[in-house]
């Protein structure tokens, strides 16, 4: 077994999972949403890109780009959602839809990661 691989493989299903558990629900209402889980969402998905740095393959380069994708996404979450809080004090569902909206692209992101570690993974030879 190789040890890098099941730690890389660990936390890109537990970022792609937490992302998931956060956008599940109503856009509409924010208390479908956690920001609590949104906080856990972006902590795992920096952790799995740091885990992707140093893979010089040419899929490295993908799932290090779709990583970065998804950490963006998700930080802009989170920044949406603390200026509408913050800032105007309105967390209607223009702010709720968007910041669920971001981090639905996020989630896209983590997909197409698992999916291509996966398909790496079952294509590798033992």
């Amino acid at each position: 077994m190789n040890m890098h691989k099941i730690v890389s493989g660990f936390f890109f299903i537990l970022a792609m999972t937490i992302n998931f558990g956060f956008f599940y629900g109503n856009p509409e209402v924010l208390i479908d949403h956690s920001a609590y889980e949104l906080f856990a969402a972006i902590v795992v998905n920096l952790i799995a890109t740091v885990l992707k740095l140093g893979d010089k393959t040419q899929l490295g380069a993908v799932l290090l780009a779709t990583s970065l994708v998804a950490d963006i996404q998700l930080i802009a979450s989170a920044t949406v959602w603390t200026i509408a809080y913050y800032v105007y004090h309105d967390m209607g569902p223009e702010a709720t839809t968007a910041i669920v909206s971001l981090s639905g692209g996020a989630l896209l992101a983590n997909i197409v990661s698992v999916i291509l570690f996966i398909s790496d993974t079952v294509k590798s030879k033992r």
